[in-house]
C-alpha cells in the first residue's frame, strides 16, 4: 500500500482484537515516529509503548479513552517543553501522524487519543517534568463489531470538499 492509500484507508478505530501487536511491526510504527522532522531537528519527542493490560486500563480513565482497555498498543507521546518550547507539540503531532500511518500500512487501525488526565498518565508512566503528554495513539487489529454509522463511513467518508479546504493564491 502507498503512502496516499494509507490516507484514505485511516480512520479512528475504536475496537479491537486481543491480537497483540507484532514486535516487528511496534518497533516498525516507533522507528516511523523517530524518522519525523522536527524543528531544527531538535527531536523533542518520547513515545512510550504501552502493552500491560493494567496500565492500559489506567490510561483508559478518560471519557472519551474507555476502549484502550481493547487495544492492544498505547503509544503515549510526549513533547519536550524545555528541548523546543516553541515547536514540540506541532513536532510531536508529525511524529505519531506518521507512525498511524505505518500502522495502516501494515494492516492496524489507530485512534489519537486526548480524553487523559495528564497528571495521572506522567505519574503513572513516570514522565520527567519537562515533558508534556500529548496524546496517546491506541493501536491494534481492528475488531469485528462495527455499528450501523461505522458500516457507512465505510461506504461513502464524510467530509469537505477540496474546494471548500484549499485555494490558490489567496483566502
Amino acid at each position: 500500500m502507498d503512502v496516499f492509500e494509507a490516507i484514505q484507508q485511516r480512520r479512528s478505530i475504536r475496537s479491537y482484537q486481543d491480537t497483540p501487536v507484532p514486535r516487528e511491526l511496534l518497533e516498525k510504527i516507533l522507528e516511523a515516529g523517530r524518522l519525523a522532522p522536527s524543528a531544527n531537528n531538535k527531536e523533542p519527542w518520547h513515545f512510550i509503548a504501552v502493552t500491560n493490560a493494567e496500565k492500559r486500563k489506567k490510561l483508559s480513565k478518560g471519557r472519551w479513552a474507555k476502549f484502550l482497555t481493547q487495544a492492544p498498543l498505547v503509544i503515549v507521546a510526549c513533547g519536550d517543553k524545555k528541548t523546543s518550547p516553541d515547536w514540540y507539540a506541532i513536532d510531536v503531532a508529525l511524529a505519531v501522524e506518521n507512525m498511524a500511518l505505518t500502522a495502516v500500512g501494515e494492516g492496524l487501525g489507530t485512534c489519537f487519543v486526548g480524553s487523559f488526565d495528564e497528571k495521572d498518565v506522567k505519574a503513572l508512566l513516570k514522565v520527567p517534568e519537562n515533558f508534556e503528554v500529548l496524546v496517546m495513539l491506541a493501536v491494534g487489529y481492528g475488531g469485528q463489531k462495527l455499528d450501523l454509522s461505522s458500516k457507512l463511513l465505510k461506504i461513502v467518508r464524510t467530509g469537505k470538499s477540496l474546494s471548500e479546504v484549499a485555494s490558490e493564491e489567496e483566502y
